[in-house]
């Protein structure tokens, strides 16, 4: 009997099989490319969460044996006074430099796109943005500083005989100064985005409002306004995590462990983690501070049905 041959592959077989070795080959090389940055992510971003998360049940002080505690971190937090303080200061922050900052922001942002060199004064205004968060700081410390040494109360002083407030040490105006330098430093990030925005507008929409009669208010408000929505949502999202997670500027600026009108959530964070030892009761509001940036960021997408208008 002669012996049995196998069939040979049909073209569209071996264009199938070298099919097959070619994704399998990239997938390969996808995975090399991709595993740094997973592995970073799954480091420094899923692990500390989780260890946060279990950490927030627990009592440590950061080397001796963890004790399960439950939920009495969160109650011990909840009803801290300092804990309240912080929480209302970083609402009042939020408050201040939310509104004011992008109003500004769009204000200047209006202006620019009519005036030529646009790409000048992006560069100008986003200085600030990718200077050193502490060199802001300490720069602002000066100007604002009490005594002989502050440039904005000695200059006020010297030239016109009024005594300003101790912006840094005073509680009542320390957020105040806070804000300012919040709203400065972050001026530039929300202008260039919102030129962005606002070169997006088609101009035969104003040019059409502009037939019709509308002045310059009726076309900010009716046809501007309307189109940038998109843009003033994100940056409203944006700044309002920001301000929620306020605490470089403000741990130079002023130190809140003698002035409780600075003392922010995350400054709380930072003070019982790594001066109190206190990890379980930091981790706990660091997740309160978690869920409070949630719930904002939920109720402000909640709202955007009726103020944001997106462009079919």
């Amino acid at each position: 009997m002669g012996a049995v041959t196998g069939t040979r592959p049909t073209p569209k077989t071996r264009a199938a099989r070298a099919t097959a070795r070619v994704r399998h080959r990239d997938g390969w090389w996808a995975a090399f490319f991709l595993a740094p940055q997973v592995l970073g992510l799954l480091a420094f971003l899923v692990f500390p969460l989780g260890f946060a998360i279990v950490l927030a049940f627990m009592k440590w002080d950061g080397l001796g044996e963890k004790s399960w505690v439950g939920f009495d971190n969160f109650a011990a937090q909840l009803s801290d006074p300092e804990f309240g303080t912080a929480v209302w200061n970083t609402v009042k922050l939020a408050c201040m430099t939310v509104p004011v900052g992008l109003a500004l922001a769009l204000l200047v942002a209006v202006a620019l796109n009519h005036v030529r060199g646009k790409t000048f004064y992006r560069v100008v205004y986003f200085l600030p943005v990718i200077t050193s968060s502490v060199a802001v700081a300490v720069m602002w410390q000066v100007i604002l500083s009490s005594g002989d040494y502050g440039v904005l109360n000695t200059t006020v002083r010297d030239w016109f005989g009024v005594t300003l407030p101790d912006w840094l040490d005073d509680p009542a105006w320390v957020m105040v100064a806070i804000a300012v330098v919040t709203i400065w430093s972050s001026l530039g990030l929300n202008v260039v985005i919102f030129l962005a925005g606002l070169q997006t507008i088609p101009p035969s929409l104003v040019e059409a409002a502009r037939i019709d009669g509308a002045g310059p208010v009726r076309v900010f408000r009716s046809v501007t306004l309307p189109m940038i929505s998109p843009t003033l949502f994100f940056s409203t999202v944006v700044a309002v995590i920001s301000s929620f997670q306020a605490f470089d500027q403000i741990y130079v600026l002023v130190n809140p462990a003698h002035n409780d009108g600075a003392r922010t959530i995350v400054y709380q964070v930072y003070d019982l983690g790594f001066v109190d030892f206190e990890f379980g009761m930091s981790s706990a509001a660091s997740l309160i501070l978690l869920a409070l940036t949630l719930l904002v960021t939920l109720v402000q997408f909640g709202a955007q049905r009726r103020f944001v208008h997106y462009d079919s």
